[in-house]
């Protein structure tokens, strides 16, 4: 009898699974997303820590600090990648950027239909509200689409990368070199197996056309490219693709126009190159990857203030929604943009390419920068209080953190453990963050009582 009692009784996976289940199921989509995050991160620390991994021994702090930026795919890095990491280690950092780069946009959808849960309403709405799409099996596809555009970019980056990097390393090395700066280019993350970056490729053509290629694709976002794909030109396109592509190619142009006129006699930077295609191509390279990927061809360090303050500008704005960049997106800053100039010219109404943009949008824009004002000034507050460092350092690096950029001006390396642990949750908080304010907004809620209405002076 107790042997038939005992044989009715759930196996622990079995309970373990249904308590996973319903933690799912009670759980809003964001809090499931940042707890899987820090899983993630959490793991991929211990797994630094072993010491096939590394070289040399490194702390508890180091490991913490490489998995965050990893799988928040920001790159800036306490320890060197290339002398400190071994080939295993490497690996691990690696497949932290593959899986932190994909799960913003596809974990919630996957964990979902694996467990074969049914998506509420609410958590459905947001899902599709957030990649947008109209309908479940939209979403379904979008996923497929993801995983294809990641699996023919990353191959297709690899190959061709190879061709710079195995005359100079040799077939198994060149070939890990292309393979992991492949995938880090893709997924935005900034991450090198080489000490002083892409410096040494500054002027190569290959490198400087796939990488810009591969991490321009990654941030422009995933519902962009299918629609590019699948619809006729720029009149099949949704409004959102005709707002990024637009966007993006006015500050691609801006960053490097900028940094070309501003750099151009720098002798640390552009300066130092004798002919004018190679500093073009230096300030091509710089000027596009400041906003998402964080990959430097020259010395960030050596950088005038100027130009640091507008890779500060364009690091925070980062790329498009459902990509693998962080940042305010660029569709946040055109629609603050069509505000401010619907406001200019008296118009109630904003609109774009001859449709509206209803106001909820321009709600969503506006607490979107005035938390991120927030949390960028509260770092480097906290960050000046606790060290002597340069201001315009510090900020630099918050900055990078909060658009999971990683460009860097050395000052990462200086700061002392509670400075790591602050840069470690701006990293967190700008690539988890905004998800989490995306569905607090979109679960609207309608007003029980209307109140007159007031005056405000303003300005």
């Amino acid at each position: 009898m107790s042997q038939i009692r005992a044989s009715r009784r759930p196996r622990l996976p079995d309970r373990l699974k249904g308590a996973l289940k319903r933690w799912l199921g009670r759980t809003p989509p964001p809090a499931v997303l940042a707890s899987g995050y820090l899983a993630l991160i959490g793991v991929g620390a211990v797994l630094l820590l072993l010491p096939p991994m590394t070289a040399e021994p490194i702390t508890l702090m180091d490991a913490l600090f490489t998995s965050t930026s990893a799988v928040t795919v920001t790159g800036l890095v306490v320890i060197d990648t290339e002398t400190t990491l071994t080939f295993w280690g490497q690996l691990v950092v690696a497949v932290l950027i593959q899986l932190g780069g994909l799960g913003l946009m596809t974990f919630a959808v996957l964990v979902w239909s694996a467990l074969g849960l049914t998506l509420g309403i609410t958590q459905g709405n947001y899902l599709r509200e957030d990649l947008n799409q109209t309908s479940y099996i939209r979403l379904t596809r979008l996923v497929w689409t993801i995983f294809r555009v990641v699996i023919i970019a990353e191959v297709a980056g690899a190959m061709l990368l190879c061709l710079s990097f195995m005359p100079h390393h040799g077939l198994a090395a060149g070939l890990w070199h292309a393979i992991f700066h492949s995938v880090s280019a893709f997924n935005n993350a900034g991450f090198s197996t080489f000490s002083p970056g892409l410096t040494g490729y500054a002027v190569d053509p290959i490198v400087n056309t796939v990488i810009p290629a591969l991490f321009i694709v990654g941030g422009i976002g995933y519902v962009v490219v299918a629609d590019v794909w699948s619809r006729p030109f720029w009149r099949g396109w949704s409004l959102h693709t005709r707002l990024m592509i637009i966007g993006t190619l006015v500050l691609i142009v801006i960053g490097v126009g900028l940094t070309a006129a501003l750099e151009w006699t720098n002798p640390r930077t552009l300066g130092q190159f004798d002919s004018i295609g190679a500093r073009l191509t230096v300030a091509w390279f710089q000027g596009v990857t400041t906003r998402t990927a964080g990959f430097n061809s020259t010395d960030i360090a050596g950088l005038h203030d100027s130009t640091s303050l507008l890779y500060m500008a364009l690091m925070a704005i980062g790329g498009g929604p459902t990509s693998t960049a962080g940042g305010l997106k660029v569709t946040t800053i055109v629609v603050m943009v069509l505000a401010t100039v619907a406001f200019l010219r008296r118009r109630t109404e904003i609109w774009a390419f001859g449709r509206s943009i209803p106001l909820g949008d321009v709600l969503k824009a506006m607490a979107l920068i005035s938390i991120a004002a927030a949390l960028v000034f509260t770092a480097v507050f906290l960050l000046t209080l606790s060290h002597d460092g340069e201001f315009i350092d510090i900020s630099f690096e918050v900055a990078s953190a909060f658009g999971t950029t990683g460009l860097s001006r050395g000052y990462t390396g200086e700061l002392s453990d509670f400075g790591r642990m602050v840069i470690m949750a701006v990293m967190f908080l700008g690539r988890v963050g905004p998800l989490t304010l995306g569905f607090f907004l979109a679960t609207r809620v309608v007003p029980r009582v209307r109140y007159p209405a007031g005056q405000v002076h303003l300005g």
